[in-house]
């Protein structure tokens, strides 16, 4: 393996580890934040109106969503998926050629 191929490994894996610790920063502060406004939500009004959802629902969303970036999870657009789309469409493209050709 050449040199400028381990850099690169090592940028990427760098890389990779920044985003890691991003998503669990972005955690730890969702989790400590939310708590400390549903300590101050039951102490103000004893659960009779849970406000603190308000800030925990988006903010989970987002978090949610961060996590699925971070950790490759797109069930919809995989890997496997662009593969099977890229074959039907080379596949097709080779049908439309052969047909449409005058023999």
């Amino acid at each position: 393996m050449q040199n400028s191929e381990k850099q690169n490994k090592y940028y990427r894996a760098k890389e990779r580890v920044e985003e890691l610790k991003k998503f669990y920063n972005s955690l730890t502060s969702y989790v400590l934040v939310i708590t400390v406004l549903a300590g101050i939500n039951y102490y103000v009004d004893q659960w009779n109106y849970p406000w603190f959802l308000w800030a925990a629902g988006p903010w989970g969303i987002g978090l949610l969503f961060h996590a699925a970036k971070v950790y490759g999870w797109n069930p919809a657009f995989s890997k496997d998926w662009e593969e099977r789309k890229i074959k039907e469409y080379m596949e097709k493209e080779d049908e439309n050629y052969t047909s449409s050709r005058w023999e």
